[in-house]
């Protein structure tokens, strides 16, 4: 195995060596989607020669048919049975399958949920196998990617289950705008039911690691959004704000993380006040995303904070409406790119100053004292 390829924990090794070039793994989604485009647009945009390794694991074949959808230069592909085969400045392909697959552009079948999920499976395993550093997934189609072997509302879910993460955060990223959620992909109806006191506390721990760790911000300002409208007005509007919310941000700032509300989402976002703050805990999927959408437009990123490895991916769906019609923005992938390397070299960081702490100026100070009178 290449010596520049991490483990998949970067925490468990204090001798930790940033690799040469990010070996960085792409899913292909759903193939009758926007995924293959998205990518490539990107891995166009950014040019070689590359400063990672790009790693997609699809189909040659399904990767020729939709490079003549698009106006975009020619690119330098490599076709690989194995991810330990992949060259710099290149773009590798990891065949996942020697069957002949068929697109169809803008429908969901059967056939484009299996193809999803064997590419994400690879991925998987090459993670585990420390063959790759981060990974970078395209959309899926979270219904036909239903199987037995995935079971799941989305990807979060999966890979926290897969790599047995006890406590995961989706967490949606434009510059300095990050929100956290309690719940994910949950009913609306279930949603109060969901929530926790104990569920909201870990989530605010899990915010607050993530922007140390992945981040490299330190004491961040944490606002904790209300679950009924105007937080509840003292429980004439629902009492979870009181008994459930509040706890947890309570017992959060007594063992010194900075957290602060509940604030309504309305007034919160209205008013500009989430500028104030450096992570934001949102209590469910549509209080935080729609605004997220708008202010990030066609660059905003998902991020699966709490993963033993860096997991990125565009802020969007499969897109079947435009697909294979070269009109899909490549901004937010090429976004998702740039953060999972720049979250990868913050862990790094993190590990080191972690694993090798710095001594103060006062313990050197008293350990040079204790030489000179010995």
């Amino acid at each position: 195995m290449d010596n520049d390829i991490l483990n998949l924990d970067p925490y468990e090794n204090s001798d930790l060596q940033e690799p040469e070039m990010i070996r960085i793994g792409f899913t292909q989604g759903d193939i009758n989607g926007i995924g293959y485009e998205i990518i490539m647009k990107a891995l166009s945009e950014i040019g070689t020669p590359y400063s990672f390794i790009p790693i997609l694991y699809g189909s040659s074949k399904i990767a020729s048919y939709h490079r003549k959808t698009l106006s975009i230069p020619d690119l330098p592909f490599n076709h690989v049975r194995k991810a330990s085969q992949a060259l710099p400045h290149k773009v590798n392909i990891v065949n996942i399958t020697d069957k002949e697959i068929r697109v169809n552009l803008g429908q969901s079948t059967p056939e484009a949920g299996e193809m999803a999920y064997l590419s994400l499976h690879q991925a998987c395993r090459d993670l585990e196998d420390g063959l790759l550093n981060v990974l970078v997934t395209a959309p899926i189609n979270k219904y036909n990617i239903q199987s037995p072997e995935f079971h799941f509302p989305g990807h979060t879910e999966f890979l926290a289950n897969r790599f047995r993460a006890a406590n995961p955060i989706m967490t949606m990223v434009y510059n300095n705008l990050r929100i956290g959620f309690v719940t994910n992909h949950v009913p609306v109806r279930q949603i109060a039911d969901n929530i926790t006191t104990d569920l909201v506390y870990n989530k605010i721990k899990a915010l607050n690691l993530s922007l140390f760790q992945d981040f490299g911000i330190s004491h961040p300002k944490i606002a904790v959004l209300s679950l009924n409208p105007h937080a509840g007005d003292r429980g004439l509007l629902g009492s979870e704000e009181n008994e459930i919310i509040s706890p947890a941000i309570h017992q959060a700032f007594e063992e010194g993380i900075l957290a602060l509300g509940p604030f309504p989402a309305d007034g919160f976002f209205g008013m500009d006040h989430y500028r104030k703050f450096e992570g934001i805990l949102a209590m469910y999927h549509d209080q935080a995303l729609p605004v997220f959408k708008i202010l990030a437009q066609d660059y905003g990123v998902n991020f699966t904070a709490g993963l033993p490895f860096v997991r990125t991916s565009p802020a969007h769906g499969t897109a079947y409406d435009i697909a294979g019609k070269d009109k899909a923005s490549h901004h937010s992938m090429r976004e998702a790119i740039y953060l999972a390397i720049d979250v990868f070299k913050n862990r790094l960081e993190y590990a080191r100053i972690t694993a090798n702490p710095l001594r103060s100026p006062i313990q050197q100070n008293s350990e040079e004292t204790e030489e000179e009178e010995i």
